[in-house]
């Protein structure tokens, strides 16, 4: 018959194992790991009980409280629908001056506009609405259309170059890949613009600006005016200011002198309710550089 065998030091059982003169304890389960598995035992079977939790095919168990997450959650949305209803109606009967003018309106048109804004803007003009090389920065408020909510909202929903029947139609000419102008005279015409803002050129394009004034009052007048300022009828840009949508350098000039431009807009209408094309050209106008 075996005999027990105590350990020396602790004076309780050993199982018998031995590794490397090692003998292993037959030391208790601590009660507080079995008090532990008998709670969170108890708590599964009531758990079960009271709650859905078992799945019969096509079906569940109901539990006892018959609580349904997706009646919760449809709830929930119904009830989130029902406080977006309360102030969306008066965006829709309200004029865009009056919704400019409630504070209350223009908190909603901040929070629910950015949303708008970053899930169906923000690829192409940034989640700050500074946009990038071949999009406008539209916090710059260089606007090619014209800068007004009215206007603003009736270029997100038209589009620019789009597909909708009434889009805003804006191209520049390719003059030198067309051959209205030569090398020369785009080059002359390119260093005259870069001097409307007063960038830093070369010794050669600033002797060119003379001949390239020349050059853009006999072809680029029309659309960017004799100033240069641009217009929000042809939705040509101001050549004035700082904000540039392809960029300021020479040679980006250049290459839009020679190979044209023509932008691109989405149309929004069908895609976004009059609604949500409100929020957006309120939103918008809030956009100013550096704000995060």
């Amino acid at each position: 018959m075996a005999t027990e065998r105590h350990d020396p030091t602790t004076g309780r059982v050993t199982t018998g194992h031995e590794w490397n003169g090692i003998e292993e304890l037959d030391t208790p389960i601590p009660r507080v790991v079995l008090f532990f598995l008998t709670v969170t035992t108890l708590f599964a079977i009531v758990y079960w009980i009271l709650m859905p939790a078992w799945p019969l095919g096509v079906s569940y168990t109901k539990g006892l409280l018959g609580i349904d997450q997706r009646t919760v959650v449809t709830q929930q949305v119904e009830d989130a629908a029902a406080a977006r209803a309360a102030w969306t109606s008066r965006i829709a009967e309200a004029s865009l001056a009056e919704i400019a003018a409630d504070d209350t309106l223009m908190q909603h048109v901040r929070e629910t506009g950015r949303t708008l804004f970053i899930d169906n803007c923000a690829a192409c003009h940034g989640t700050r609405g500074t946009g990038g090389p071949g999009f406008p920065n539209l916090a710059a408020k260089a606007w090619l259309w014209g800068g007004e909510p009215e206007t603003i909202a009736e270029t997100i929903r038209i589009g620019i170059n789009s597909t909708n029947e009434e889009t805003r139609v804006s191209q520049m000419m390719a003059f030198g890949r067309d051959g209205i102008l030569d090398d020369k005279q785009v080059r002359a015409v390119a260093a005259y613009v870069r001097s409307l803002s007063a960038l830093p050129m070369s010794e050669a394009d600033a002797a060119a600006t003379e001949a390239g004034k020349e050059v853009f009052t006999a072809n680029c007048v029309a659309c960017h005016g004799e100033d240069g300022r641009g217009s929000t009828e042809a939705g040509a840009p101001d050549l004035t200011d700082a904000t540039w949508i392809y960029g300021s350098s020479a040679q980006t000039v250049y290459s839009s002198v020679y190979s044209g431009r023509q932008g691109h807009m989405p149309h929004w209408e069908g895609r976004l309710s009059p609604v949500d094309i409100k929020l957006l050209a309120l939103y918008v106008g809030t956009l100013t550089e550096g704000a995060r």
